[in-house]
Parts: structure tokens; C-alpha cells; sequence
């Protein structure tokens, strides 16, 4: 059974409609990645999941979502977090003025399990992210913005989520906190929790996902294993910035007049 279940998801915005019709799995335990430009609605997609899209003036209006088989999609946002399903939203949304301590503290409000659940999740986001503890007393808005993004994990962890829905976590990071945040959701995973990840960045998603999908203009155009989208024409083309030679080659030709040459294999 599937962790999760979005089943003919519509959602927009007043008149504009968002997602269309969109459908897709989780399985328990796994990382999926939601690949897409600015404006797929990939956004869209969690915000209605996590129920969130009204904070956004924006609101589902068609199909179904589930956890564990059950139908969750009118619950609350609050009640999206105690049933195990946590967003962290695109842009490192950290509260800047309160320390990286009463940050991870608020991640917890909600949680069940108490005084000793915090605990434990405050240790493993220490030994997850070791910065944070060293910068504890710290104001959120000072650190950098791989460390605001690894608090914005944090917290998120403090929860104790099943299903963490993650908004593009590599956003405006260099090549190196991209790679370390990345590690970060592998370890997420294999402690346990399943993954939905929202990500521009197809060779880091591809690379930690099982299965994914594509989203164009609010609709699923692509679906499969990771591994099946990575050797995609189409895939490689849009998102990952490979060039079809053959096609390059034909383009140039022609562009100076000269007949074409082919690179043929045996």
C-alpha cells in the first residue's frame, strides 16, 4: 500500500487552475521526486497536500488525497502535521528573529510523545545537522542559507514526520550544500520516513529518487522509475541539458549549407 495516494487532484488559485487531474504514488519507505519549469504547479501540488494552498488564497476543488488507504484531503493543516505529513516550504521559511533552539522547539509544538519525543528528535536533528547545535543561541536569520536550510530540515524533523514533502532544498545553493542537503534526505529516508521531492534540479532528484514524475502546466505528461526517466530523450533534453547530437549536428549542417555528418556506431 502506498504511504501516499493523490488520486484526480484539481487545485488553482480563484479562476486559474493550477493542477488538473494530477495522480500519483508514494510507496512507504521511498523517495519520489516531482520534476518541472517554473509554473508546472509543483508548489501547487504540496501546498494541497500538506494543506496549506488556503494560506495561499488558493484551494482544491476536485479529487482526493490518502494516507494509508485513508482519505485525509479535508483535514487541517495542523492535522496534516499530527497525522505524519510535514512540509518544508521553497525559500528556507525559518522564523529569522527567534534563535535556531526556539526554531527547532516550534518544529516540535504539535508532535506526539512529549518531553522525551523532543528530546530524542532534537538529537537526531544534532547529530543529523551537527551546525545547529553549535549555533543554538544563534538568531535564525544570521546563519547562512545552506544552515537556514538545514534548521528548515530541522524543524521539520522536530515533528516526526512520516512523510516529509520537501520544496525544492537545493533553491539557491552552491554546488557543495546542495550535495551535503541531498545526503541529508538519504539519511532522512533510510531512518525511515518516505519522501515527496519537489525539485528544478533533475540530476539531484533523479539520483535520489525511485520513481518520479514530470509535471507540465498542472498535468502528469511523465511517469516512472528514476532510472527510466534519466535515459528519457525527453527528460534529458528539457531538464538534465543533454543535446541529441544527431539533431545538433542536422541543425548545424543545414545552418551553413554543408551536408551533414553522422557519428555511427558498430
Amino acid at each position: 500500500m502506498a504511504a501516499l495516494d493523490v488520486r484526480g487532484l484539481v487545485a488553482g488559485y480563484g479562476p486559474v487552475q493550477a493542477l488538473r487531474d494530477v495522480s500519483l504514488e508514494v510507496p512507504e519507505g521511498t523517495v519520489v521526486a516531482v520534476l518541472g519549469g517554473n509554473g508546472a504547479g509543483k508548489s501547487t501540488l504540496l501546498r494541497a497536500i500538506s494543506r496549506t494552498l488556503v494560506f495561499h488564497r488558493g484551494a482544491m476543488t476536485g479529487g482526493s488525497v490518502l494516507l494509508d488507504g485513508r482519505p485525509v484531503h479535508r483535514l487541517s493543516a495542523a492535522g496534516m502535521v499530527a497525522a505524519g505529513v510535514v512540509q518544508v516550504p521553497e525559500g528556507r521559511q525559518v522564523f529569522a528573529r527567534m534563535t535556531v533552539a526556539d526554531n527547532l522547539r516550534a518544529g516540535a509544538l504539535g508532535a506526539r510523545g512529549g518531553r522525551r519525543a523532543a528530546a530524542e528528535s532534537l538529537a537526531r536533528v544534532h547529530e543529523l545537522f551537527p551546525v545547529l547545535a553549535g549555533r543554538a543561541r544563534q538568531r535564525a536569520g544570521l546563519l547562512s542559507g545552506g544552515e537556514q536550510q538545514m534548521l528548515a530540515l530541522g524543524r521539520a524533523l522536530m515533528a516526526r514526520p512520516r512523510l516529509l514533502l520537501l520544496d525544492e532544498p537545493s533553491l539557491g545553493l552552491a554546488p557543495l550544500m546542495s550535495a551535503r542537503i541531498a545526503e541529508a534526505v538519504e539519511e532522512i529516508n533510510a531512518a525511515g520516513t518516505s519522501v515527496l521531492l519537489v525539485e528544478q534540479n533533475a540530476a539531484l532528484a533523479l539520483r535520489l529518487a525511485s520513481r518520479a514524475y514530470v509535471l507540465e502546466v498542472g498535468e502528469v505528461t511523465l511517469s516512472g522509475t528514476a532510472s527510466a526517466l534519466a535515459a528519457s530523450d525527453e527528460v534529458r533534453r528539457r531538464y538534465l541539458g543533454v543535446v541529441d547530437e544527431d539533431a545538433a549536428a542536422d541543425t548545424a549542417g543545414a545552418a551553413v549549407g554543408r551536408p551533414v555528418l553522422r557519428r555511427w556506431s558498430a
